[in-house]
């Protein structure tokens, strides 16, 4: 009895390494296209074990064109096995394939019929529809089988698979609302998988349609309300999305997080009145509240982002200079507050023209204990500049210095080493400016090193052909009062140059220092007249790629024209492909093109 038994584990073990042998054998030939000899070695096989083989002798003799061979053994394994789903949806796939759509339509039909109430059945059933290549009857099966178990939220995930692979944006976000219903967990999810899916506001309108009627349905469901908010901010609408975060902390009756957070994001956005008034919301709920501070804070920093981006209005100075008073009359200066007294003083210097004020209370921040360092050093720097505002360059100097003593190799030390070269500059001391510039183009700041290349060049040219540098100093006088924000006397200034001196070599440079006056000015369509001339009459000089890139950030954020700014970021990537500004040309030109962005 053991000889017998031991024969026949034997035998079972050659049978079972020649089928395998079979196998990857019937595998190659396909792969190599000898279509006739992996039939053969399927049919061999199928022979041997005609369940397991089914498949792949079948898939065989539809690669052979042999229908009707394929259809009769197809016929064979459901008389065998009539409840097998498989084998009839191998059938319906053979109909298919011989044109007969009447007999496959049957067969599909037959089985949404006979579809047993049972979702592991069910979802069985769908998923060999799937792996059959039949995508319309894989969303059939699943959603029939909601109906048959009386169950609306099953199948939502292989659905949502289902849609997203079809790109049926719609049905795809429907089945997230769905879902979304019972398992707000998905919300996350469901936001990464709509923006990659839709193309643009028509999509984003149609969405909201539906999550308005879920709304409707579900009015507890704040999942559904955070969702509108997200679809607003997708569409830039950010006053609505603001009123729906405030509704939400109202009927909540929270801390004002949700809204404080969101602020965070407008002030990303540029959306500094939605901002406003959302950090009014949170300081309106109480001194006692976590996030009243922080809003008083973050209030006046999107106050002055607002200030310092051109989108203000005088009222808005006067405004910003008394929420800053009142923050360090309730809680002192102190160096807790040291930071609203930098940023009043700066208020209080460059827009609002109190050089005195902003004196007496920086000298009061740099006096305050245990001040943090950076903040110090900051604080030390503008003093420097109130200084040479009210004409104290000797004062000025001598604070630029002690920071860039008192901080070395550090960004702190490089920008104060730049400051000081810039009062250099204004002062017409271009010699020793230059020195100090020449070193600060290795800087590890790119923005210094960038500043400091363009102003060193600017005397470089200017004082080639020129060694008294006196058009310069009077182009550098005309800077001051551009740095001073006293336009008109800049303008002027500007406008005697050539008067006085003929033949000068700044024509590009008067043309840059006008536009910046009209930006400042928020004159942006009369900044486009010199920006432009730039461009046409001096094509290759120091300013013709930033003139470019200036003129598509305006007609961008500030004229409402993308096509023109977009043809204009083109340009700087075609015309000028060593500019500084060529990474961000590149990235503003595919957002603007519609490019699809990472979401973060």
């Amino acid at each position: 009895m053991k000889l017998f038994l031991s024969l026949l584990f034997s035998c079972l073990f050659l049978t079972a390494v020649a089928q395998s042998d079979d196998v990857l054998l019937a595998r190659q030939y396909a792969a190599s296209g000898e279509k006739d000899k992996a039939s053969q070695l399927y049919q061999k096989l199928y022979k041997q074990d005609n369940e397991t083989y089914f498949k792949p002798y079948c898939y065989s003799l539809l690669s052979l064109k042999k229908l009707d061979e394929a259809e009769s053994l197809a016929k064979k394994m459901i008389k065998k096995h009539p409840g097998n789903v498989d084998y009839t949806i191998m059938l319906a796939n053979i109909y298919t394939e011989k044109g007969e759509a009447p007999k496959a339509e049957a067969v599909y039909k037959d089985i949404l019929k006979n579809l047993p109430a049972d979702e592991g059945q069910i979802s069985m059933i769908a998923n060999q529809l799937y792996q059959a290549g039949n995508t319309d009857y894989t969303i059939r099966v699943f959603l029939q089988g909601r109906a048959l178990l009386h169950n609306d939220q099953l199948f939502s995930m292989p659905l949502i698979s289902m849609y997203r692979f079809r790109r049926e944006k719609m049905q795809m976000a429907a089945e997230y609302l769905n879902i979304l219903t019972s398992n707000p967990d998905y919300l996350y999810q469901a936001q990464n998988n709509i923006a990659n899916q839709f193309d643009g506001p028509a999509d984003y309108e149609t969405f909201k349609g539906l999550l308005l009627d879920k709304i409707q349905k579900n009015p507890q469901a704040i999942v559904f309300t955070q969702l509108l908010t997200w679809q607003y901010l997708q569409q830039k609408e950010y006053e609505l999305a603001l009123n729906q975060v405030i509704a939400l902390s109202k009927r909540q009756k929270d801390n004002g997080e949700q809204v404080f957070q969101l602020c965070q994001m407008l002030n990303s956005n540029e959306a500094y009145d939605a901002a406003i008034r959302g950090y009014e919301f949170v300081i309106s709920k109480g001194k006692e509240r976590e996030y009243y501070i922080p809003a008083r804070i973050e209030i006046l920093n999107t106050k002055n982002l607002k200030v310092t981006s051109g989108k203000y209005q005088q009222q808005d100075l006067v405004s910003l200079e008394k929420d800053y008073q009142d923050l360090l009359t309730e809680f002192g200066r102190n160096s807790n507050t040291a930071f609203a007294m930098q940023k009043l003083a700066r208020l209080e210097a460059f827009k609002l023209h109190k050089t005195a004020e902003a004196e007496k209370l920086l000298e009061q921040a740099v006096q305050i204990p245990d001040l943090q360092q950076n903040l110090l050093a900051d604080c030390k720097m503008d003093l420097g500049d109130v200084y040479l505002l009210n004409n104290e360059p000797w004062e000025a100097t001598l604070l630029y210095s002690q920071v860039e003593k008192g901080f070395p190799n550090t960004n702190i030390a490089q920008e104060a080493k730049y400051r000081n070269a810039h009062l250099a500059y204004f002062t017409g001391d271009f010699t020793w400016a230059k020195a100090q510039l020449d070193v600060l183009k290795a800087a590890t700041s790119q923005l210094i090193a960038n500043d400091a290349l363009n102003l060193s060049l600017l005397i470089t040219d200017n004082t080639a052909f020129d060694s008294t540098g006196n058009a310069l100093k009077m182009y550098a006088r005309a800077d001051f009062l551009i740095y001073k924000e006293q336009t008109d006397r800049a303008l002027k200034t500007l406008d005697s140059i050539d008067r006085v001196y003929p033949n000068n070599t700044l024509a590009d440079d008067i043309l840059m220092a006008k536009a910046r006056i009209f930006i400042q000015q928020k004159q942006y369509v009369a900044a486009l007249t010199p920006l432009q001339k730039i461009v046409a009459d001096h094509p290759t000089e120091l300013w013709a790629d930033d003139a470019v890139f200036m003129m598509a950030d305006l007609y961008e954020n500030r004229l409402n024209d993308k096509a023109k700014a977009q043809q204009l970021y083109q340009k700087i990537i075609t015309d000028y492909p060593s500019s500084l500004w060529i990474s961000e040309a590149r990235k503003k030109f595919r957002a603007l093109r519609g490019d699809a962005v990472p979401s973060s």
